[in-house]
């Protein structure tokens, strides 16, 4: 699948799309920052024209008890009633974007992938690769987008994912990457969930790595060099998945995977699940 677009890419497909009198990609801002305030205001401050703007807790995102983790996936009534708002059409095209690497944004992608949506990308390098790129803005003077709502049917399971059991096997017959940072991944801090450390067997592959300076993915050449160090790949038919805090970043794992052509599972509740759960921690 396609999984990037470039910003350069991206605006000449606009400007085809206008000029032609089409209909071009439904553009999704999907900012959020852990522990941070709503990407609302930051939406409103400047986006790319024609935007809309997706709340990652509250649309992204289900609710329940903590043993469910703390962002667990939506049902999928309530994914399609979202993505109705947003505008979406059967068919459609999609690029959603962030301003910090679509570290957030590709928790949409994913999502929209999963309920069966084809053509869904991200804009490589999100905002600042948009703006670098002589990109128009779009401040909250002009208002926020609202448009026409959308007739999109989404159904749930077009990409694959692993609950607490296959999270805790996967590692004796495949790779299992832990996708937050590598101090939490060793137990010396943990900001959010209750208890520190990880999944027993899983690897530490830490998705911000996968970024450089500019927001954009490493070359391609890098990154499967990066993952090949973590045993991806060593055996071609050995199971891949990834998981993080909640399941949020552990999608732009999953997402920089399968740019290279490599699948992945998501295990959604990742360790906030986990930890919430009878299960073996490891440290270190």
């Amino acid at each position: 699948m396609t999984v990037l677009v470039s910003a350069a890419d991206l605006a000449a497909e606009l400007r085809s799309a206008a000029s032609a009198g089409d209909r071009g990609p439904v553009l999704l801002d999907v900012r959020w920052s852990l522990g941070g305030p709503p990407g609302r205001q930051e939406y409103a401050a400047g986006h790319l024209p024609g935007a809309v703007y997706v709340d990652l807790e509250t649309e992204l995102a289900g609710h329940g008890p903590p043993t469910a983790g703390r962002h667990p996936l939506p049902d999928i009534e309530d994914l399609q009633a979202a993505a109705r708002r947003w505008g979406l059409r059967d068919g459609d095209r999609v690029v959603a974007y962030d301003a910090t690497g679509n570290l957030a944004a590709a928790r949409a992608w994913w999502l929209l992938r999963w309920a069966g949506m084809r053509d869904v990308r991200l804009l490589d390098g999100g905002l600042p690769a948009w703006e670098a790129a002589g990109g128009a803005i779009e401040t909250g003077e002009t208002g926020e987008v609202v448009p026409v709502p959308g007739e999109v049917t989404l159904s749930a399971g077009h990409l694959p994912t692993i609950d607490l059991d296959g999270a805790a096997v996967l590692p004796e017959h495949g790779v299992l990457l832990d996708a937050r940072a590598a101090e939490r991944f060793r137990g010396e801090v943990e900001p959010v969930d209750p208890v520190a450390g990880h999944i027993p067997g899983a690897v530490s592959a830490p998705t911000a790595a996968l970024l450089g300076a500019d927001g954009r993915f490493l070359p391609d050449d890098v990154l499967r060099e990066r993952f090949a160090a973590l045993g991806v790949g060593r055996d071609p038919a050995a199971p891949v998945g990834a998981y993080c805090g909640s399941g949020v970043t552990a999608a732009h794992t999953v997402a920089a995977l399968a740019h290279l052509g490599i699948d992945a599972a998501l295990y959604p509740g990742s360790w906030s699940q986990w930890c919430h759960h009878d299960r073996p921690v490891a440290t270190g």
